[in-house]
């Protein structure tokens, strides 16, 4: 008899879940993801996924409740009801939940607030509830995409999972009621429900517009002449900055531990948005160097004199998280997690996909 798992993940067209999808399919698992409909292609990170017979994608959104149920109660009739592992050499013996699906960008929540609210907090609640609905916690386990905003003004440094959170944006706030929503299902219905606290991870799937994106995909153009210079907003800004990679082969060990807990994800260094510019621009053969403050600062080439960034105040938050640093020692120790990317590492693979002629 062969054991197989199912995972189904929201977000699975976003950075974080098409490379869980790979994951996952290398580990022979079924994966079943939901995307939204649109009027534009949204699914370009996972066109290659398409063609594979153990990923089944189904048009829905974490803001539709009834649609959530009706695809985990196919899930249900198609792998998990008493016919279906006695007919075949397969059993299929647990089903893993990753949601990753929310409105991801912080800057933008301060400007869809309630749309963010609805997806970010009550759309992890609709998932939870539809895993009751369809009786599926016996065989579930779940996972919740927290996120290192939830700290915002930090209270301590470098941040654990027994840190003080304040979050600093709609976004860091409606991702704390997920995370203290799972935490609360967990103990009242004793499900496997765990959270990993992410810090900021990156990678050639980023979204264009996030900073370190935004920062690599301007220099390709700039070299290329289609482009001649970058607006910033607070250069000084801190963050500890991973790969995308590493991160998912951590929310896959969260879920392969033997009790649900909630774990930090963090490289344990933090560099600033100034430090990515520097790195980035001189992997491409550019010294920058500063001039000026505020928002008057500039980032120029040292050789030739040529000023490439400036500052614009449309691109501060109206309130200012100003360092993120994690402390992963637990799932170091717990789960055996460790990243394989360090920032340099980082940094090249952005510049070598952004910055093709």
């Amino acid at each position: 008899m062969e054991n197989k798992r199912v995972a189904f993940i929201t977000g699975i067209t976003g950075q974080d879940g098409s490379y869980l999808a790979e994951l996952l399919l290398s580990k022979n698992y079924i994966v079943w993801g939901i995307i939204r409909r649109s009027s534009s292609i949204n699914t370009t990170r996972i066109d290659h996924l398409f063609n594979n017979p153990n990923v089944f994608l189904k048009y829905g959104d974490l803001s539709d409740g009834n649609r959530i149920a009706e695809i985990l109660g196919e899930i249900k009739r198609t792998y998990f009801l008493p016919t279906n592992n006695s007919n075949t050499n397969t059993v299929y013996e647990r089903l893993e939940i990753y949601n990753l699906g929310a409105m991801s960008h912080v800057k933008v929540s301060f400007e869809l607030s309630e749309y963010t609210a609805d997806i970010d907090s009550i759309g992890t609640l609709r998932i939870l509830n539809a895993i009751r609905t369809c009786n599926l916690e016996s065989i579930t386990r779940f996972y919740q995409a927290s996120t290192s905003e939830m700290y915002g003004k930090v209270q301590e440094v470098p941040q654990t999972e027994n840190t003080p959170f304040y979050p600093r944006s709609p976004y860091g706030v409606a991702k704390l009621y997920s995370h203290w929503i799972t935490k609360n299902y967990r103990e009242a219905y004793n499900m496997f429900a765990c959270s990993g606290i992410l810090f900021n991870h990156e990678s050639p799937r980023r979204g264009p517009t996030f900073v370190t994106r935004k920062i690599t995909i301007a220099l390709g153009k700039i070299l290329r002449g289609e482009q001649d210079v970058l607006y910033l907003g607070n250069l000084d800004s801190k963050r500890d900055w991973g790969h995308a990679k590493d991160y998912v082969e951590g929310m896959w060990l969260m879920l392969q531990n033997e009790t649900a807990d909630d774990f930090v994800l963090s490289t344990n260094e933090y560099h600033s948005v100034r430090e990515f510019v520097e790195k980035a621009f001189l992997l491409k053969g550019i010294h920058i160097r500063w001039k000026g403050t505020g928002l008057n600062e500039i980032g120029y080439d040292a050789n030739t004199g040529k000023e490439y960034i400036y500052v614009s105040e449309k691109y501060f938050r109206p309130t200012e998280v100003d360092e993120l640093l994690g402390d992963s020692s637990k799932a170091r120790t717990q789960l055996g997690w460790e990243p394989k990317y360090t920032f340099d590492m980082l940094v090249d693979e952005m510049i070598k996909e952004d910055c093709k002629e």
